[in-house]
């Protein structure tokens, strides 16, 4: 998983409410035993409407979605936030989000980031002409008028953003621990440790 500390780029101005999973990556799109190319799939419904942001050149790679309320409600599917990263999504603005998206966004290296509905009405126009800037260290998103709005983040789930730690991170990190508990098992309690005899 890469770190993230900042993010800085055009934000896709979405803003609809009670975007479900379903919307996010269609189930037929569940089929790939891959991650790569979900990207193609992702707001596929939306898509075909005209002229939606999703198609619009000037948001071509951005790094942000700006969402309404509620964002990735629906299934627990681990793909919406698959396609989102293969879309080039690394942070969700949004007034709130369901706890399993959510969970599953961080678990994948995607920032949540859950502000009012007024600043993100804000941040939905300004990311319409300019770019928005996501300070993950200070908690704060910030854009070129001198709008500074903070967010509440987990502590746990900040440090592993800021350090790029998925499950198998933590548990790596933690190698030189593992190694000395088994040496001591091996040790101490050397049967546990024996082939058991058929």
């Amino acid at each position: 998983m890469k770190p993230i500390s900042h993010v800085h780029g055009r934000a896709i101005p979405f803003g609809r409410k009670n975007v479900d999973t379903d919307v996010v990556i269609p189930a037929h799109w569940l089929k790939t035993i891959t991650r790569e190319g979900l990207g193609r799939g992702a707001f596929e419904a939306v898509r075909k409407e005209p002229g939606n942001v999703f198609d619009d050149p000037a948001y071509a790679g951005a790094p942000i979605l700006i969402a309404g309320d509620n964002f990735g409600c629906g299934s627990s599917r681990e793909h919406a936030a698959w396609a989102l990263l293969d879309m080039g999504v690394t942070c969700v603005i949004a007034p709130s989000f369901s706890d399993i998206f959510s969970g599953n966004a961080f678990k994948n290296g995607i920032l949540t980031v859950a502000l009012p509905q007024e600043q993100v009405d804000r941040l939905l126009e300004v990311a319409r002409t300019d770019a928005i800037d996501i300070d993950l260290e200070a908690q704060t998103v910030t854009t070129p008028f001198q709008d500074r709005f903070t967010f509440a983040v987990d502590p746990f789930r900040k440090h592993c953003l800021l350090n790029g730690l998925d499950e198998v991170g933590l548990t790596l990190a933690q190698g030189d621990a593992i190694t000395a508990h088994e040496a001591r098992i091996a040790r101490d309690l050397p049967f546990l440790s024996r082939a058991v005899a058929a």
